[in-house]
């Protein structure tokens, strides 16, 4: 009964709304705030803005939005059953490391906000090199890999196990460090931003995210769904450069970019073997 009674009573602890529950719903609405316009814009595909775009090619709108929809809001729904029934655990774990008092100073804020992006890549890395191997290459990653031209809403193309590892893995650095819940929010959104903006399928100059040192665009995860293998990093490069896993089709892009110049824009062919060749086509504004 003491069992019983202790499992029921977490759940009137006023931090299961603010915590579990309003992430989930912070991320899963926050998602498509970021996410929906650049689908639209990969829907309209204003030449424009052509220049920008990684592949050349028409993006897979049409034959994938309303799945990864479908797939946002079902895998959004297991994580809810999930988290209530683990609530109990995780209240005695953050307990006492994710507050809701006064606000710490600013630069304790931004530390931890770097703290978070930084640890956070380095295991989701790990995390996408085991999905590259075995039962769970298969059975779990390969339905996210189904989509070789990404655009924004294709981030929520998962295997339902896919979504609850990567998912559940953006509240451990919070957890580690301890956090204010308004700090822990921007996290979560900030998560959702770079899932939308590392499938937009655009390299877009003015995007603030390129402050973040070793940050690197939609480009970098882009060839990841183009060569399936290779740029297994979140959105940094070190650990891609360290391990020497960088795909070499974005290498060569990246070189063939500098090459061409502000007045540049590349088109990118496919070649036999799902690999990709990047011709400089000169000409467009910058």
């Amino acid at each position: 009964m003491d069992v019983l009674n202790f499992w029921l009573d977490s759940y009137k602890d006023p931090m299961f709304l603010k915590f579990p529950i309003a992430t989930l719903v912070l991320a899963f609405v926050g998602f498509l705030v970021f996410a929906l316009p650049l689908t639209l814009l990969a829907y309209l595909d204003p030449e424009p803005l052509r220049k920008y775009k990684v592949q050349q090619k028409p993006f897979q709108v049409k034959k994938y939005f309303w799945p990864s929809i479908g797939r946002h809001c079902m895998n959004a729904a297991i994580m809810a059953v999930v988290i209530c029934f683990l609530w109990p655990f995780l209240r005695l774990i953050s307990n006492g490391r994710i507050v809701d008092g006064a606000m710490p100073a600013w630069y304790i804020i931004v530390a931890q906000i770097l703290f978070f992006i930084y640890f956070d890549d380095f295991i989701l890395f790990w995390i996408h090199r085991a999905l590259h191997s075995g039962w769970l290459k298969r059975n779990v990653h390969s339905v996210h890999h189904r989509i070789t031209r990404a655009c924004a809403i294709d981030n929520a193309y998962f295997h339902w196990i896919e979504y609850l590892m990567i998912g559940g893995v953006g509240t451990v650095a919070p957890l580690i460090t301890g956090t204010h819940i308004y700090v822990l929010y921007g996290w979560i959104l900030f998560r959702q931003f770079q899932g939308a903006d590392g499938h937009c399928g655009y390299v877009f100059p003015w995007n603030p995210a390129h402050l973040i040192p070793l940050y690197e665009g939609g480009d970098y995860h882009d060839f990841h769904h183009s060569s399936y293998n290779g740029n297994y990093a979140g959105y940094l490069n070190y650990l891609d450069r360290f391990t020497q896993t960088y795909s070499g089709a974005y290498l060569r892009w990246k070189e063939s970019r500098a090459l061409a110049g502000a007045k540049g824009f590349l088109k990118l062919n496919w070649l036999g073997g799902g690999e990709k060749k990047a011709d400089v086509e000169l000409g467009g504004n910058s």
